[in-house]
């Protein structure tokens, strides 16, 4: 074991993890402020009011908040995990930060709460890079402090060891209800850190009342019902959902629509529908498990009468819901929670309740329960990246704790990993400054579809693109020839490869453009129907023969991929490289790459942090393309969400489209241009045409854009494809809503001049180009102050 990787009791004193716990003094959250509601001079509201004002009341939030203790937080390479709360979060979560403020005596109330509560001693970076230093007179670093002082600010989270809190009793499945009331806390607040420490509560709570309940519940928080490869979605379209809700309500569907047009969450309408009913016998309360269950069958129910099914069994889910429980459920079976509740954050609170469960009630000094909760959130990370699959993650995390996970959870073969991305580079000078003085080589950039190539130990294979779709069926002709890749004579029993599939002339023996790769069919494709071929251009090697290879350097993982494969003409080849740090040979080698229609070079360290980092966009892997070397140094990956009718010889169709990036944080699509240039006349017939059978009445309550009624697109489509596009520059915008606060403030950040390159059915609308994203190639721009324009002047298209 590695000196990072020290046991338990080399942090927690000796002794195995204890169930036990100790009962402590809870403090819920400025619960003192927030929930205080007055009663005096109530007035009977409907049920939609009484709905609306109660989120209300749940989102309001101290304006003043230069007394509170919630910018302390641990050392400071602890950052990633328990990010600045104040500053960068109102910058992620603009839409709530003009949210009401509590009235002085709440204020009150909700400060003396907080100071109740003892912070961490140090400090954190804030968004604009300032420590903002903490008070550090009350403790010592070396103080032993009980389990239950923790990173989190103005939450215990050690539970207590009654069963005090709802919805978890010691060996029964946990209640709907404990899951959706955790909902509520963290859709009520901005703060990271809060909804860091709200969800580890939780977890605490399940791993010591009702473990068996964990793996269930942490899909539930991603809105998933299986790992992400097996392609298992609910997203039950609307018109199904509100006939249900209305099924289950006693309302008309006219009646739901209209409410939903005027509210803007179904959920919320499926809410208050709900509790405006009168019922003579009190439901059965809901459990996570047959919660979790009803939902897969939904999702497994196709065939005849499919859609009644499904409306039956949402229908039995409704009745027995109580409260926000509705709300959501209806928002998990839409496949949006919509709480800002990040994957990311689910693991980090994971990790923090594996350290908090194998303590107990045991004390240990701040220094070490810090130093516990990085190693632990680093394993989890790194094993997720590896293996992303919480079924064999969650399970071995209970029987063996944190710090055995890389032991018995690694790469494996049919479980596809992240694949590693490369950073963008606009200047060959820059890749001679980023590497000086180490070794690397220079790769072809091809231009077709990132393919995972997996053979299992039992012989049976399987192919998945860089999102995880399982692209088997779409390639039976590379699965025909895999059996023939591996040399003969050498052993080659089981292999991960990462890979590039691209179209292929076999007459003239080139490859050919993207676009003849995209007309391919992706579903039900014979090896006897195929009408585009393509060759397999393979660039690493991950696993070999039962061994993970991805903490080898490149240098290795390449001498064994040569080592163990062999090249077929026109069907199988390694990527073509050069070893070179000269700029004049890296020059030329571009310039051959974009006359053999690659897109550019990809330059990757061979020897020194060479190691291959899955889900990461690395800068020891940079891009390198013949059109970055002017203007934005990348394109971007853009969800269409709205269109604009078409006029003059665009008539008939759309002229124009709406674009978004995707805010992570807050599951929120953000406006960031308008599109109409770079089409063909035949691309503007294909979408309209598909792009029709995509059409809303309105905008998802996820959508954020200008409402200003020239802004407005025409029509408003389901997020469901992704293009990519190509821009002069960016600009602050007072219009679209990219990145609002991460660059300014109260602005956006919009596209200037964009053009349409292609279609990326490789990426799903979550993988888009993110809001942080966006702020970054804003900030990357050689100009980005003083002459950037703040005007919406990319709009040269007619509708």
């Amino acid at each position: 074991m590695s000196k990072k990787q020290t046991t338990l009791s080399a942090f927690f004193g000796g002794g195995g993890a204890s169930l036990a716990t100790k009962k402590t003094s809870n403090v819920d959250n400025d619960a003192a402020g927030r929930d205080k509601i007055s009663k005096e001079n109530a007035v009977p509201l409907s049920p939609d009011a009484a709905v609306e004002k109660k989120d209300s009341k749940r989102r309001r939030r101290v304006v003043d908040d230069s007394d509170t203790d919630m910018d302390e937080a641990p050392d400071s390479k602890q950052t990633e995990a328990l990010p600045n709360v104040d500053g960068e979060d109102e910058a992620r979560h603009p839409a709530k930060r003009s949210s009401p403020a509590y009235s002085k005596d709440e204020a009150r109330s909700a400060k003396k709460a907080k100071k109740d509560v003892k912070t961490p001693n140090s400090a954190i970076k804030s968004a604009d890079g300032k420590e903002d230093a903490a008070n550090d007179s009350d403790t010592d670093g070396d103080e032993e402090l009980p389990a239950t002082a923790s990173n989190a600010p103005n939450l215990s989270m050690q539970p207590s060891s009654s069963a005090a809190d709802p919805g978890f009793k010691a060996g029964e499945s946990v209640a709907y209800s404990a899951l959706c009331d955790m909902f509520e806390k963290v859709e009520a607040t901005t703060k990271r850190l809060e909804i860091q420490a709200i969800l580890t509560k939780f977890f605490v709570n399940v791993m010591r009342q009702s473990p068996k309940d964990l793996l269930q519940c942490i899909y539930l928080c991603i809105n998933r019902l299986s790992p992400e490869y097996e392609g298992k979605e609910l997203g039950i379209g609307e018109s199904i959902l509100m006939k249900a809700v209305g099924e289950a309500t006693g309302r008309t569907v006219a009646k739901i629509k209209a409410d939903v047009e005027t509210m803007g969450d179904l959920g919320k309408v499926a809410q208050s529908s709900r509790s405006s009913q009168k019922t003579m016998f009190k439901p059965k309360a809901l459990k996570i498990s047959n919660v979790f269950k009803t939902l897969k069958e939904i999702s497994e129910i196709t065939g005849g009468s499919s859609q009644a099914r499904k409306i039956q069994k949402i229908g039995s889910l409704m009745v027995a819901c109580n409260g926000p429980e509705t709300k959501y459920l209806i928002r998990s079976l839409e496949g949006k929670l919509r709480i800002g509740l990040a994957e990311q954050t689910v693991l980090i609170s994971l990790a923090n309740a594996a350290v908090q469960f194998e303590l107990g009630d045991k004390k240990i000094s701040k220094e070490k329960l810090d130093a516990a909760t990085v190693e632990a959130i680093a394993i989890i990370k790194q094993v997720y990246s590896e293996l992303p699959n919480y079924d064999e993650i969650v399970p071995a995390l209970l029987k063996n704790g944190y710090q055995n996970l890389p032991n018995v959870c690694k790469l494996t073969p049919g479980i596809p990993l992240k694949p590693m991305l490369a950073h963008p580079t606009k200047a060959l000078s820059e890749v001679l400054d980023r590497f000086e003085n180490m070794t690397f080589t220079c790769e072809y950039k091809y231009d077709g579809e990132r393919a995972q190539i997996h053979q299992l130990g039992n012989g049976s294979r399987r192919i998945f693109s860089r999102n995880s779709e399982n692209l088997s069926g779409k390639y039976p002709d590379i699965m025909d020839r895999l059996p023939n890749i591996g040399k003969l004579g050498e052993e080659c029993t089981s292999f991960v490869l990462d890979a590039e599939a691209v179209a292929w002339d076999r007459e003239k023996k080139c490859i050919l453009p993207f676009q003849v790769l995209s007309t391919r069919k992706r579903k039900d494709v014979t090896t006897e129907g195929v009408q585009v071929q393509v060759c397999v251009f393979a660039f690493d090697l991950l696993y070999l023969n039962g061994q993970p290879l991805i903490k080898e350097p490149l240098i290795k993982r390449r001498e064994l991929l040569h080592k163990h494969f062999q090249e077929i003409e026109g069907e199988f080849h390694f990527a073509k490289s050069m070893d070179t740090g000269d700029v004049a040979e890296i020059q030329t080698f571009l310039d051959e790459s974009v006359v053999g229609n690659c897109e550019g070079l990809m330059v990757k360290t061979l020897e020194k942090e060479a190691s291959y980092e899955p889900s990461k966009r690395s800068r020891n892997w940079l891009k390198v393309k013949k059109d970055y070397l002017s203007g934005v140094g990348d394109t971007l990956d853009l969800v269409v969400i709205g269109g604009y009718i078409g006029k003059g010889k665009r008539t008939g169709g759309y002229g124009g489209y709406l674009l978004a990036c995707y805010d992570e944080d807050n599951e929120v699509y953000q406006s960031i241009c308008k599109i109409g240039t770079g089409f063909s006349d035949e691309d503007l017939a294909k979408h309209t045409e598909f792009f029709n059978k995509h059409k809303m009445d309105h905008p998802k309550a996820y959508f954020s854009y200008c409402d200003a009624p020239k802004e407005m697109p025409d029509v408003w489509f389901e997020p469901v494809q992704v293009w990519e596009v190509k821009a002069a520059d960016l600009s602050i915008s007072p219009v679209h809503k990219a990145g609002t606060g991460l660059v300014d403030p109260n602005k956006g950040i919009s596209l200037r001049f964009p053009r349409f390159i292609r279609i990326r059915d490789d990426k799903n609308p979550e993988q888009a180009t993110s809001a942080a994203q966006v702020a970054d190639m804003y900030k990357a721009q050689n100009i980005n102050t003083g002459n950037s324009k703040s005007k919406d002047d990319e709009d040269d298209f007619e509708y």
